[in-house]
């Protein structure tokens, strides 16, 4: 089912049926293609716009097309301060609101 506000035989829905089945066919089960197809078109949506509310990770850097499908972190930059906050969080580190980006990636590889 696509993302709520999708209308049917837009170019967002087309969008998530080609994405939905791209994932099925790398061997991704129905559910988890579903939250694949419907978060990129969310991005997506969000990029152009189309949406109420965006986050910045939504409208900032290149676009998942532009990508070719690959994710960010894996240049010379390696991952954002953003995301490795996100990884701290989750991780439950104290402290990572005042932690710089080279603080982060030490404190999350030694979490990890």
């Amino acid at each position: 089912m696509p993302p709520r506000g999708v209308k049917e035989g837009s170019k967002r829905d087309r969008q998530y049926r080609e994405i939905k089945e791209s994932e099925k066919k790398q061997g991704r089960s129905d559910k988890r293609a579903e939250e694949i197809a419907a978060r990129s078109v969310n991005k997506e949506k969000a990029r152009a716009g189309e949406s109420k509310t965006s986050s910045r990770t939504s409208t900032s850097g290149r676009s998942a097309s532009s990508r070719g499908g690959r994710q960010s972190g894996k240049g010379p930059g390696g991952r954002t301060r953003e995301q490795l906050y996100n990884d701290a969080k989750k991780l439950g580190i104290d402290g990572r609101s005042k932690m710089s980006k080279d603080e982060l990636q030490h404190a999350v590889a030694g979490a990890s």
